[in-house]
């Protein structure tokens, strides 16, 4: 490709909404342009990057025995309807009708319309196990899009979806797709991790996540340097204290604490630890009669340590808290504690809740929380003395750093990621809503066991580059670049030299398959660099009249601060030796 023929539209300043390093240099660098909140143009540089991705995914998903096909963006909703995702999906789920009234949903992904089209073509146990994939367009009307591609509208997502016959089958159907994201993500040159991950709304057991290690990155990843261990933020297991409790050493005292109403607060206060304090947070769960209205609510007491914080997707999990749970109303709370919130403990309740203490409450002794009335909080709590043992106790904590691993081999640390990649083993909670069977070797029907295996092939551009770039642009691995070398020829338009060189190396990269750019635009050395710079191009070969009347031209990696000279008559070899590595 020559730059003259190309489409190169570099910006000096990013767009006032640009908020993180991606987002900012996608667009700087001419990559993507938007059209409107959270919908972008991919550009033909940012297209380019697109497809390296997808060309590495197709080739491991078919690798894999995986089968591409696709799905209609636009599907209708009867689908969705069977499994109950039209009503249960949200605001995020784009419902439109057709000119007939018709009720058509724009995918966000494919689990239905997939499931659909299995349980019309596999009858027997001897059609599977099948894994059928596609590189398509979604759609999901977040909230709040921001970010670029890294949190649009719409998007491109590899989504793959496995049949098997029964549970180990699918378990190694998922098996076999784990190590085909490992090989995926080890191409694209990417720093990542593996991590163990819930399964959220979409279902499932067995799930994980590869993600991005990034400083931006929106997610928490928890892991052991000393071990293979590794889980997202919600999946991460605090474990129990190994210690026992102490025994009581302090009286309890209703103590004054005038306007402190966090833990943070009292326990600067009173010269305490915040670590002895014990933070009150009260929820409730609803019963619905078939109308949908609320027929009756219980209010639940949680008890966490003062520097602890709630994990919601653990709570979820709580038995009673399986069909979904809410912060409590205010009336809720002083009715059941008298008291508005900030002053809230466990003890002089006026209506029983059901308690739930933190696995680190439940060993604590002589600690701090509220007592029911404003500007008061009670010191010297025990557990048996002051109040009954907790008759349930449960991790419902997110981890912090320094916490025991669950694998018992060091210490946790956490570290921010983006989440580029996921796989799931759902099991039958589509087959069976959506009545997918076959026929096993008896002649009796079951339902089909399932997997689904996720990539955000747009995303996965954004997440490289928040983490390769520097104050002069983008740092694009060999794998993804949107040319892996540029040739940068100075003063081409006024040398025949430099001409006639630039156009022989450009021809002889061309011709070992190496992906190249020559820069035929005519513009300054310095504006040329900056283009360059900026777009992330990794490998860069200068040639110039100077350099040439010695036989050199200058070489230079994104990530070097120097170039180097090189022989012209070893340049396409030094290249190509730069590119094995």
């Amino acid at each position: 490709m020559k730059a003259s023929q190309f489409l190169i539209s570099t910006l000096k300043e990013a767009p006032a909404d640009a908020e993180i390093a991606s987002h900012k240099l996608m667009t700087r660098a001419g990559m993507i342009k938007k059209l409107g909140a959270g919908i972008y143009n991919y550009m033909p540089m940012g297209l380019r990057v697109i497809r390296k991705v997808e060309a590495i995914v197709r080739e491991e998903m078919n690798r894999a025995g995986a089968i591409e096909m696709t799905m209609p963006v636009v599907q209708p909703a009867e689908l969705w309807q069977e499994t109950g995702r039209f009503e249960k999906m949200g605001p995020e789920l784009l419902r439109i009708k057709d000119r007939h009234g018709r009720d058509f949903v724009i995918q966000p992904t494919s689990e239905e319309v997939v499931t659909d089209v299995v349980r019309q073509e596999v009858r027997s146990y001897k059609q599977l196990p099948k894994n059928f994939y596609q590189i398509q367009t979604k759609f999901r009307d977040e909230r709040r899009p921001r970010f670029g591609l890294m949190r649009g509208r719409e998007f491109i997502m590899k989504d793959a979806y496995s049949f098997d016959r029964d549970v180990d089958s699918a378990k190694l159907s998922y098996q076999v797709m784990a190590s085909a994201y490992r090989r995926i993500f080890d191409r694209f040159g990417l720093t990542y991790r593996a991590v163990a991950a819930d399964s959220g709304a979409i279902g499932g057991d067995l799930s994980e996540e590869f993600q991005v290690i990034a400083a931006t990155g929106e997610d928490a990843i928890v892991y052991c340097p000393a071990s293979s261990y590794a889980a997202n933020m919600e999946k991460a297991e605090a474990m129990a204290p190994s210690q026992a409790r102490c025994d009581a050493a302090q009286a309890l005292c209703k103590t004054a604490t005038p306007g402190k109403s966090t833990c943070e607060d009292v326990a600067l206060l009173l010269n305490v630890p915040l670590s002895t304090t014990v933070k009150s947070l009260v929820l409730a769960t609803d019963t619905l009669n078939e109308q949908g209205e609320i027929v009756k609510s219980q209010v639940w007491l949680l008890l966490l340590r003062g520097d602890h914080d709630m994990n919601e997707v653990k709570v979820g999990k709580l038995p009673g808290m399986e069909g979904g749970f809410r912060f409590a109303t205010l009336g809720e709370i002083e009715d059941n504690f008298g008291c508005k919130p900030g002053y809230l403990g466990p003890l002089d309740l006026k209506k029983p809740v059901h308690l739930v203490a933190d696995r680190e409450v439940a060993v604590m002794a002589d600690w701090i929380c509220g007592a029911n009335e404003e500007d008061f909080h009670i010191t010297g709590v025990n557990w048996g003395r002051d109040l009954p043992e907790p008759a349930l106790v449960a991790d419902i904590r997110n981890v912090v750093a320094g916490d025991k691993s669950p694998d018992g081999l060091g210490e946790l640390a956490i570290e921010r990621g983006i989440e580029v990649g996921h796989v799931f083993y759902l099991g039958t909670k589509y087959s069976k809503a959506m009545n997918a069977t076959f026929l096993d070797e008896t002649g009796k029907p079951q339902f089909l066991e399932m997997g689904c295996y996720g990539i955000g092939v747009t995303r996965l551009p954004a997440a490289a580059i928040e983490q390769n770039h520097d104050e002069r642009g983008i740092i694009w691995p060999d794998a993804i670049a949107p040319f892996t070398v540029v040739i940068c020829p100075i003063g081409m338009d006024r040398s025949e030299t430099v001409k006639t060189e630039a156009e022989r190396i450009y021809a002889a990269l061309l011709a070992d398959g190496v992906d190249v750019i020559l820069d035929d635009r005519g513009e300054r050395p310095g504006a040329m660099f900056a283009d360059w710079e900026l777009i992330g191009v990794p490998h860069r070969i200068t040639i110039g009249d100077k350099g040439l009347k010695d036989g050199m031209v200058e070489y230079q990696h994104r990530r070097e601060a120097e170039s180097s000279k090189v022989a012209v008559a070893d340049i396409v070899g030094h290249i190509k030796g730069r590119l094995a590595h």
